[in-house]
């Protein structure tokens, strides 16, 4: 199935810190950072960035939006059960904070396998697999 969705930007306060942290708990994942121009680094799979980070002000942003971070949810596909897991150690050891262990969440539907961390802005970021085993 294709995603609707080409790409997602997320603001962040500290450009190189979450780009280090992206980068560290992303890999598990098979995500890597692609594209980096500015205060923005676009991260993806086979050279296609679909998750963006920025600092700084974009140009539909007023200075009050960008005033107060509001976080938000974003979930990544992993191919498998063990990058759920990977990408929950390397989030915590990339010094994110725990927001949902690698599990079942059987109230979304039985093969849902996912796992919640808050990265340095409190964005809950979550790896799924939607299959058995």
């Amino acid at each position: 199935m294709e995603s609707i969705i080409d790409h997602v930007s997320i603001n962040v306060t500290d450009f190189e810190r979450s780009k280090a942290f992206y980068g560290q708990t992303l890999a598990p994942l098979g995500i890597g950072l692609i594209m980096e121009f500015g205060m923005a680094a676009g991260f993806g799979r086979e050279k296609k960035p679909e998750l963006w980070l920025g600092a700084g002000k974009t140009d539909f942003q007023s200075d009050e939006q960008v005033a107060v971070l509001t976080p938000i949810h974003v979930c990544l596909r992993a191919r498998n059960r063990a990058e759920v897991d990977a990408f929950h150690a390397a989030a915590l050891a990339a010094g994110g904070r725990d927001n949902g262990a690698p599990g079942i969440r059987a109230h979304y539907h039985s093969g849902y396998y996912g796992a919640f961390v808050l990265d340095p802005d409190g964005h809950n970021i979550e790896a799924v697999f939607h299959g058995q085993g």
